[in-house]
């Protein structure tokens, strides 16, 4: 009996086209025990042939993408209506570099102001207090509710309802400072001032719920500890409430990038309207199009490398090792392939 066991447990090798009669008798691939009590040589895997899983359906995918892609390309190189030439021309002109300079003006200005008034009233939503809820909740819900096209237009025409803007002591006909409303809201003033108070409604809400997002457990650990509540905010509710803003908020500064054309209805010089009044005087209008979107392309493009960094940045409490950088993985890349050349 005993040497019958044996000489099938010796002979596992030779049935290594099938390896799963070894497992199913309860032993390891490592070992075998015979009947009696001993163990068998391990089973060598090492003439194993290793297949790699085949991806018909991934090939398949990935050869009609290349094949669009190589479309599109082709189309873009070859169709002289892009004009390309007109493209190259008018891409640096001043004209264009100096309305590119307007965009960027309005992006800083109303998204800074946008995003601490927002904060502002994300805090103000998350008092204890009722009227500072209802304020903040009013302010959102009306500048959400309204295009912003809408917005620009009546700041801009806000001389109509007030002829004079004062300050002074309510109530009471005390004035320190008036001035004609016309003077006060230029077509500047009046494009940051709507894309300011449209982008301090939706900042607000965005901030709002990335504080939320904060385990309440965490503060209320953190009170027992004896921190002040401002250092709490600061150094235990805000960097962890940043990975959850961040993603949206850079969402939404992108999307202001872009939002600044609709400044054009104000005859305000920024990026898209200097393009319109050139195409209007050349009738060049697709070209000087592509002008226009090419730079908003670039400006994109910038705000997404600073958002990955920032991003990487604030990760550092999530995850044990941080994602490797465009740069890092270009690196690893050539270093993996140069070890296997040497090979």
């Amino acid at each position: 009996m005993s040497s019958t066991a044996t000489t099938v447990a010796q002979s596992a090798p030779s049935t290594a086209g099938r390896p799963a009669s070894a497992g199913a008798a309860g032993s390891t691939p490592e070992s075998t025990e015979t009947g009696t009590g001993t163990e068998a040589p391990a089973v060598d895997y090492s003439g194993y042939k290793l297949v790699p899983a085949k991806h018909p359906g991934r090939w398949v995918g990935t050869v009609l993408v290349a094949l669009g892609v190589a479309a599109v390309l082709w189309s873009l190189a070859t169709n002289p209506r892009w004009e390309w030439g007109v493209v190259a021309q008018w891409f640096t002109a001043q004209s264009v570099v100096n309305g590119l300079i307007e965009t960027l003006k309005l992006t800083a200005i109303s998204g800074a102001l946008g995003f601490i008034l927002g904060f502002v009233l994300a805090l103000m939503r998350l008092s204890a207090s009722p009227l500072l809820v209802g304020v903040s909740w009013t302010f959102s819900w009306i500048f959400r509710s309204t295009p912003l096209l809408v917005q620009l237009l009546l700041w801009y025409n806000l001389g109509y309802l007030y002829e004079k803007v004062s300050l002074g002591i309510p109530f009471t006909d005390v004035r320190f400072f008036e001035v004609q409303t016309t003077t006060l809201i230029s077509q500047f003033a009046a494009a940051v001032l709507g894309l300011t108070l449209n982008q301090a409604a939706y900042s607000a809400e965005i901030i709002r719920g990335g504080i939320l997002s904060v385990d309440q457990g965490q503060l209320e650990a953190a009170a027992a500890l004896g921190i002040p509540a401002w250092r709490r905010s600061t150094r235990i509710v805000l960097p962890q409430a940043m990975r959850a803003i961040l993603p949206t908020a850079f969402n939404e500064i992108i999307g202001l990038v872009k939002g600044t054309s609709i400044v054009y209805v104000l005859a305000y010089s920024e990026l898209f309207y200097t393009v319109q009044v050139i195409y209007n005087r050349t009738q060049q209008v697709l070209p000087l199009l592509l002008v226009a979107t090419l730079w908003y392309v670039v400006i994109t493009s910038v705000l997404s490398v600073f958002q990955y960094y920032i991003e990487r940045h604030y990760s550092k409490g999530a995850v044990r090792n941080l994602p490797l950088t465009p740069l890092q993985k270009v690196r690893r890349f050539f270093a993996t392939h140069a070890v296997k050349e040497s090979r």
